[in-house]
């Protein structure tokens, strides 16, 4: 049976009851799909219910095949090596003793005399330096997530998840991931915002508040069509309002149409001047003729709104997202940040960084940018004092905030208003509120 993987009726909320998606029916096979959508919108959620970290509130999940998951963050302990992260400390054991010659005959059975080639292999084959021995705690990001899709693809499972992969890479590290997609035989399902990855995919996932929504084709042509189905909605839209419009100005002129022939009629018949038998008939001829035409106009009328609410739902109402930097009033010669000949690192036989010498002056904009494991988050934590320098001198005069990869400043205990007054204590209600809602503009 071929490799498959099949959502059936899936449905999902969020303990508070917020429900993200229902009824998704979607089926992955061994080509390179992948999942796209605003934040918030459940892509994350539908990665983790596909690999099988959460369960469905209803409907089901089908895998036909192995699946192995890359997540965004790779966690780690101080003493785990790439050894751990392949999980192979007992294949390589049995190949030490083998080597020594102090390996039994059941051990020299299971031994896979491969097993150091193929690891080396997939490691060059994400352009990380490293053997079984390396720590993960000396690595980078950046080098961690490198080490982490090795690992996945030497095991050798069915179908790759992967959650953002290129999060933390440098430009080689994302080529890496490129070219390992691009040989990949089996199935990959992604969940990315990259566009030079989503140019490689062969199918694309749009996920939105009104369903998901499955295009044939990488990037560029799932753009196309989005415009030309929005241009299309629109356009109905429009027509729709227009038609409901018309609709209330005929209603109206027939009313006012009708008043006056009323008011006519009225007082005719208060003169005499037509016979009351006549003047009976008429005015039946002109109620079936009103209620006639209000019948017609009610049904256009209702057909209007039902094309209108119709192509509302095609078109998902977003309010665009926004931060705005506040100038920060420094003077332009206010000595913010100085480095003097900085050597750091993790360990002092080996520092990361070397005679390492800058200064920030006033409200200067810098960005640190550099190949994966050459420094970058070394220098922020020595600006915000989580590492020590082993030598040289570094100076921070005014106050500053930190916001990392994984938002480690806010208190995952906490709600996000908790973790906004806690932040900001001298903060009113009201205020906490606004501030909020303009960073959930559009869900």
């Amino acid at each position: 049976m071929p490799n498959s993987i099949t959502l059936s009726k899936l449905s999902w909320s969020t303990p508070d009851g917020q429900n993200l998606f229902s009824n998704l029916d979607l089926s992955f096979d061994d080509g390179k799909a992948a999942i796209v959508g605003r934040n918030g919108v459940g892509k994350t959620t539908l990665f983790r219910l596909i690999a099988g970290d959460l369960a469905p509130r209803t409907g089901s999940i089908s895998v036909n095949g192995t699946v192995g998951t890359l997540r965004q963050a790779v966690q780690v302990g101080p003493h785990e090596t790439i050894a751990t992260l392949f999980g192979i400390q007992r294949q390589l054991s049995l190949l030490s003793r083998a080597d020594a010659g102090t390996a039994s005959a059941e051990d020299l059975a299971e031994t896979d005399w491969s097993l150091e080639s193929r690891l080396d292999q997939s490691l060059r084959d994400v352009g990380l330096d490293a053997t079984e021995t390396t720590r993960l705690a000396e690595l980078s990001g950046g080098q961690r997530t490198r080490a982490a899709l090795a690992a996945l693809v030497f095991s050798d499972p069915d179908f790759l998840l992967l959650d953002e992969p290129t999060n933390n890479l440098d430009r080689d590290g994302r080529d890496a991931v490129a070219d390992l997609i691009d040989r990949w035989r089996g199935g990959v399902i992604v969940v990315s915002h990259d566009r030079e990855l989503l140019e490689r995919m062969d199918v694309i996932v749009e996920l939105t508040s009104l369903g998901a929504n499955r295009y044939g084709g990488n990037w560029s042509h799932y753009r196309e069509r989005k415009a030309l189905e929005l241009a299309s909605a629109q356009h109905d839209l429009v027509d729709a309002e227009k038609r409901l419009s018309e609709v209330g100005r005929s209603m109206q002129i027939t009313a006012e149409r009708k008043a006056r022939k009323d008011s006519a009629g009225k007082r005719k018949g208060q003169r005499g001047d037509m016979p009351k038998i006549l003047l009976g008939g008429l005015k039946r001829k002109a109620e079936a003729t009103s209620g006639d035409n209000f019948r017609l106009a009610e049904r256009l009328g209702s057909e209007a709104e039902a094309d209108l609410t119709e192509a509302r739902k095609r078109i998902e109402v977003l309010q665009p997202f926004a931060v705005t930097l506040p100038s920060v009033a420094l003077p332009q010669t206010r000595k913010i940040l100085r480095l003097d000949r900085v050597t750091a690192g993790y360990d002092p036989a080996s520092p990361v960084l070397r005679d390492l010498s800058m200064e920030i002056v006033g409200p200067e904009r810098v960005a640190l940018s550099g190949a994966n494991g050459s420094g970058k988050t070394t220098v922020l934590k020595l600006i915000t004092g989580q590492l020590a320098p082993l030598s040289g001198e570094l100076r921070v005069m005014v106050r500053f905030a930190m916001l990392d990869q994984t938002a480690s400043i806010l208190d995952p205990a906490l709600t996000i208003r908790d973790n906004y007054l806690r932040l900001n204590p001298g903060a009113e209600e009201n205020a906490c509120r606004a501030a909020l809602a303009r960073f959930t503009a559009g869900g």
